[in-house]
């Protein structure tokens, strides 16, 4: 874990710690809290945390009790434990700041809680909104209808591994690193490390073609769990490896015939830059033609 990481609020530092094997970033409590209470000595920010640490645990509030401590660096150089959260746990330790500062948080979260009711009772909503995230990241609509392809694709295999017996979770990242590795050549987090990600959606951060391939490597496990129906863990496994493969094979086959790797280093930053580029160059040259 890297503990010595500095993030900025309104141009004031909040150290915090990225946790690779969790994928997890944690926050200093004390110096967010000093932040959005303005208090202007770190003894004011501790004073205070602790003061109101010692309310919520008296209120039984699971997200204090669970707080974890971690080595940070103090203002004098030196290592020393203090409390630390993760996004969840310091939202809810936020919603308990009364602070000005604090009420932007505070009407995401309730918006958040809103929207989340209103796709449980209708779930097309979930599909329009997640349509209109992309659009406003700058996603071509070729991209996106592809990734909502993805989507689809990517449930009929979670339903297949549900009806197989798989646990969700842990059981289910394994499979799916599998099936990754089988097709890239990397494993899921060797793939987000190479495009320079940490807590963002690989999915997301994929080219049309990373997109399409991982798709048919999903789709080959899918179709060889239905036409085996592997009764253990390490069945469904060698079936996730095999569907992996089916793709990697076709992968190294297109990247034989047109010289260029499928996998790339880009994200979906420099992806759109890409394309935002090859748009203006085309209107550019649209321009010049009518001029002439």
């Amino acid at each position: 874990m890297n503990n010595d990481k500095i993030q900025l609020f309104e141009d004031k530092k909040i150290r915090t710690a990225w946790d690779e094997e969790k994928e997890e970033w944690f926050f200093s409590v004390v110096d967010v809290v000093g932040v959005l209470t303005e208090q202007p000595t770190y003894q004011g920010a501790r004073n205070y945390w602790k003061v109101l640490k010692k309310r919520l645990s008296d209120e039984g509030n699971q997200s204090v009790t669970n707080c974890n401590r971690l080595k940070m660096t103090a203002a004098d150089g030196k290592k020393r434990l203090t409390d630390v959260a993760d996004t969840a746990q310091l939202l809810r330790i936020i919603q308990s700041i009364p602070s000005p500062k604090a009420e932007p948080f505070k009407v995401w979260l309730a918006e958040v809680g809103r929207e989340r009711i209103e796709e449980t009772i209708d779930p097309e909503i979930s599909i329009n909104r997640a349509l209109e995230t992309y659009a406003k990241k700058g996603y071509s609509r070729e991209w996106i209808n592809q990734r909502l392809q993805a989507i689809q694709v990517r449930k009929e295999l979670t339903d297949e591994w549900q009806d197989r017996g798989v646990s969700k979770g842990i059981e289910y990242a394994i499979l799916t690193d599998e099936i990754t590795r089988a097709w890239s050549g990397m494993s899921t987090r060797q793939y987000k490390k190479y495009k320079g990600l940490t807590k963002e959606n690989l999915r997301d951060n994929m080219s049309t073609a990373e997109i399409v391939f991982n798709m048919l490597a999903e789709v080959s496990a899918t179709e060889l769990s239905k036409a085996e129906q592997p009764q253990t863990f390490e069945e469904n496994r060698d079936v996730a490896q095999r569907g992996g493969r089916v793709a990697g094979n076709a992968r190294k086959e297109i990247e034989q015939q047109t010289g260029r790797p499928i996998v790339t280093s880009q994200n979906a930053a420099q992806l759109n830059e890409v394309v935002t580029n090859m748009i203006e160059g085309v209107v550019s040259e649209d321009e010049t033609e009518k001029e002439v």
